[in-house]
């Protein structure tokens, strides 16, 4: 009869260890997500970039300030950060990068969207 409190307690223990077990790898888990995710944006505003590159030097020709050579640039600094503390960052710090990569495809859509624009309005 003394060997119940102690199964009890060893049930409680590893019940413990079990949800203890399944919130490091949920938070694991979340930070491959969470990685992959920034990689595949960066990826596709990358392409998006070189598209627009090829868009603006057909509606403006080559001109000195080139806002999609910036956005490489700041590409390229985002994927090193990656590298160097993508594996120690927080969640919030991946999702901030994540932002910063949403909100440069957004400026450079709207750069095309005024491109467009201008190119309807001229006969």
């Amino acid at each position: 009869m003394n060997s119940s409190p102690l199964i009890l307690l060893a049930l409680l223990i590893l019940g413990v260890a079990a949800i203890a077990a399944f919130i490091f790898m949920n938070r694991g888990l979340r930070r491959r997500r969470a990685l992959r995710e920034i990689l595949d944006a960066a990826d596709a505003l990358e392409a998006r970039l070189r598209a627009a590159r090829d868009e603006i030097e057909a509606a403006t020709g080559d001109q000195p300030e080139d806002p999609v050579q910036d956005a490489m640039r700041e590409m390229l600094r985002q994927r090193l950060w990656l590298r160097d503390h993508g594996d120690d960052a927080s969640l919030d710090q991946l999702h901030e990068v994540r932002d910063g990569i949403d909100n440069a495809r957004a400026r450079i859509e709207h750069q095309l969207t005024r491109i467009d624009a201008a190119r309807a309005s001229t006969p």
